[in-house]
Formats: C-alpha cells, sequence, structure tokens
C-alpha cells in the first residue's frame, strides 16, 4: 500500500515508495526548519480539533492488519495455533478498545493463502514454511472472531505479487507459479503473476474468489500493487504477453491499463456472482496523476503516478462506480510540499462527487514519531488534524490506518490522540 511500509516486501518507502521522490524528501530534510514553518503555516488553517463528522451514524474506522513478512501478525513464524489465535484477537480486541469498526485482513500477500484454498499453498507467515499446515483456519477464526465484537472483515488481497525473492525452487513444488512459470515475470528482485495474460487473470480471480464463497466476509480489499512500481534501469518483460494480445491498443500502457481495468471489472462482478452483498474496495496510491502530466490531476509533484507508474486508472474507478470504495493512500503531512495531504483530500472529494463509490482516507499511522519523517509528523496532533480537515468534505466517509502493529504501539501517541478527538462514541460502518 503505496508508502505504507509493508516491512521488507517493498511495499514501505523504497523504490516503489518514493511515491514522492527520494529528492522530495532529501529536500525536506535539508531544509527542516523551513518546511517546519510552512507546516506551521498549514496547520493554523486548519480548526482547532472536532469530532469529525459529529452526530453522523455510520463512518470508516478501519485499520489494515499486514500479514507479508510478518509485518503486524503472527509476530514470528512457527507460533502455536493457540498463540496465533491470541495475538490475532489482541488486535480485534485492540480495534474495539479504540472504537473502530473494521479490520483489514491481509489473507493473501504473496499468492498463497491464510486458509485451506485448493488453488494457493498455505502463507510461509504462519509456520515458516511455505504449504505446512498451521493446525487451524485464520481467515475463518478472524471472521467469526471479528463479527462477534461488531466489527467487520475485509479479506485483502494481492493479486499479482507470487514472492519476495526471484528463486521459484523455494516455492512449494505445486505452485502455479512452478507449474506454469510462463505466467511469470521477475522484475526488482521480486516474482510476479504477469497482468497481460488472460489465464492468469482468470485464475488469481478464481483463487481469491474461493475465499469469498466459503467465508462471509464484509469486503474484498485491494492494495496498491497492480503492475509493480518503477524501478530505475529495470524493465517489466511483458514483451511476448503484448505481442499476443496487444493488438488494438495505441499503447503498450493502454494495454496494461485495460488489462488492470478488466481485473476490477472481472473481480467485482465475480464478487456480486458468489456473495451478492459483498462490497469490493481499493486502496492505490494517493496520487492518480499530477496537474503537470494531466490537467485533471491534483496539484502535486510526485515521483510516482499511479496511472502511468502502476497502469491503474483509479480515476476512472471512482468516476465510473466499478468499485464500492475506495481508499486513497493520502501519506503525508499538511503541507508536504510534493504532496500536501490537503491538496490530495481536496482532489479526491471531488473525483467522488457524484459517484456511487464511496470515499475514505488511508492514513499514515506509522509515519508518527518516526525517525526521518518531516517534523509534522514528530507532532502526536498531526493524524487529528488530518480527520478535522477532512470533515469538511461530506463526501470523505471516514480513515483507515496504517497499520495494526502502529495502532497497537502508537509510540507518540497519535492514535490515542484521534481517538480523544474524534472517535468518542462508537459508530457503524457505512453499508
Amino acid at each position: 500500500m503505496a508508502i505504507r511500509a509493508e516491512s521488507g516486501t517493498g511495499s514501505g518507502e523504497s523504490a516503489r515508495g518514493a511515491a514522492v521522490s527520494r529528492r522530495a524528501f532529501t529536500l525536506a530534510a535539508v531544509t527542516a526548519l523551513a518546511a517546519a514553518q510552512g507546516i506551521q503555516s498549514a496547520q493554523a488553517r486548519v480548526p482547532h480539533a472536532r469530532p469529525a463528522h459529529p452526530g453522523r451514524r455510520t463512518e470508516m474506522r478501519g485499520v489494515w492488519l499486514a500479514t507479508v513478512a510478518n509485518r503486524d501478525w503472527p509476530s514470528r513464524p512457527g507460533l502455536s495455533p493457540g498463540e496465533q489465535r491470541a495475538e490475532l484477537t489482541a488486535h480485534l480486541d485492540r480495534a474495539v478498545r479504540d472504537r473502530l469498526n473494521t479490520v483489514i485482513f491481509q489473507v493473501r500477500p504473496t499468492a498463497d493463502a491464510l486458509w485451506p484454498s485448493p488453488y494457493e499453498p498455505w502463507s510461509e507467515c504462519l509456520t515458516g514454511t511455505q504449504g505446512a499446515d498451521p493446525g487451524w483456519d485464520p481467515l475463518a477464526t478472524a471472521v467469526e472472531e471479528s463479527h462477534a465484537r461488531g466489527l467487520e472483515l475485509h479479506a485483502w488481497f494481492n493479486p499479482y505479487r507470487v514472492a519476495n525473492h526471484t528463486d521459484p525452487t523455494r516455492l512449494v513444488p505445486w505452485h502455479p507459479a512452478r507449474t506454469h512459470p510462463d505466467w511469470t515475470v521477475v522484475y526488482g528482485g521480486k516474482l510476479y503473476y504477469n497482468p497481460g495474460l488472460p489465464e492468469v487473470r482468470r485464475f488469481v480471480q478464481r483463487a481469491m474468489l474461493d475465499a469469498v464463497r466459503r467465508y462471509p466476509v464484509d469486503a474484498v480489499h485491494f492494495d496498491d500493487y497492480f503492475y509493480p512500481y518503477p524501478v530505475a534501469g529495470e524493465t517489466f518483460d511483458d514483451d511476448a504477453a503484448y505481442a499476443e494480445h496487444g493488438a488494438g491498443y495505441p499503447t503498450r500502457a493502454d494495454w496494461r491499463r485495460a488489462n488492470i481495468d478488466k481485473l476490477i471489472r472481472e473481480m467485482a462482478a465475480g464478487i456480486r456472482h458468489v456473495r451478492p452483498g459483498t462490497r469490493f474496495g481499493i486502496s492505490p496510491f494517493g496520487v492518480w496523476r499530477n496537474a503537470a502530466t494531466d490537467p485533471r490531476g491534483s496539484d502535486t509533484t510526485a515521483g510516482v503516478q499511479t496511472y502511468d507508474d502502476l497502469c491503474a486508472d483509479t480515476r476512472t474507478w471512482v468516476r465510473e462506480g466499478w468499485i464500492d470504495y475506495i481508499v486513497p493512500q493520502v501519506y503525508w503531512n499538511i503541507g508536504f510540499a510534493a504532496a500536501d495531504y490537503a491538496t490530495l483530500v481536496d482532489w479526491w472529494a471531488r473525483q467522488a462527487e457524484g459517484s456511487r463509490t464511496r470515499l475514505y482516507i488511508g492514513e499514515a499511522l506509522y509515519k508518527a514519531g518516526a525517525a526521518g519523517q518531516p517534523p509534522a509528523w514528530q507532532d502526536p496532533a498531526e493524524l487529528s488534524r488530518h480527520l478535522t480537515l477532512a470533515a469538511r468534505y461530506p463526501r470523505v466517509r471516514g480513515h483507515v490506518f496504517f497499520a495494526a502493529q502502529d495502532v497497537a504501539r502508537d509510540p507518540l501517541g497519535a492514535m490515542a490522540r484521534v481517538v480523544a478527538d474524534h472517535y468518542r462514541r462508537p459508530v457503524r460502518p457505512p453499508r
């Protein structure tokens, strides 16, 4: 999830994480005093904290619970089923204590599964060995225990990431990526399924819909990984797929975007067919396109643009109502020059105007108090100011925080401040 740090997995502030370019981060660090003054000026325009949307009876208050590389859960592979279950329910209990109402649980982090899937192996995050039966069903437990606590459980899938390495022999022998090596592409030190192959698109949908068929999840959730984040000096080798399937598209980029559009539309239809009433949401990187690239874009200078670099036309998905909700990862502080939180919330609210797609904002709780972050993130009130600012926009129907371990630890007290200022009583999630 954009600059969301799935630690050690490539979804942190790495090459792709240079959602804002490294140059922008370096400049911010070098000119800390000037940045701090600019932030203070921007914050002065935000009213004193008040409950977001007072009186609203429904509001998204979510938290991402990442399992890739054991980011949030389980704390390490190889724990007993009882220990894993206790850690999982502790995260759910913490969500209830903070008056959150939704847990977005990562159940397919790298073409594997946190349920007994007939399509893909058990995830190695559970036992330390891919394919080893953990002795219990984490997804079934997560759904049951979340619902028992009045929480929604959204099942979070990554469609195309196969492995955070490039060695197929480290996968179980029957892994689809080994039995169909032509389905995969090595890029940036990782292994991916090729989104340009129709047979891949059909397979990943079957694998994900298996969980929807088996369990009463409240929603299906994708994050920001479609085509991989760009890696300098490397090319994503889909020449053969483009030669076979790219006829009729003006450019390879147009063909790639069409591949992702098909995945989104077909997955939405599959969810409706398999379990009517289950929603479909996506949390993309926060910048669709910069205005300098496209006048319809945001007044930002981000180093990554979702439309161009990940081939994901997130704006169209919202405006056409292809998905039920969107949670752009607006992982920057108010006043950040390259990608101002205030600017992006305003832009996304305008894109959602008149659409059936609900808008929630993804919040970078993990940055609060973190070393190397701009001065604003050293202030425990920064996130609370985000909710105050977003409350000006009726289209913003809530927030989701990255991530569960940061909610649990809350070293700066930023989450506690959000709860005190905005979450004074429980509310139901939007339906």
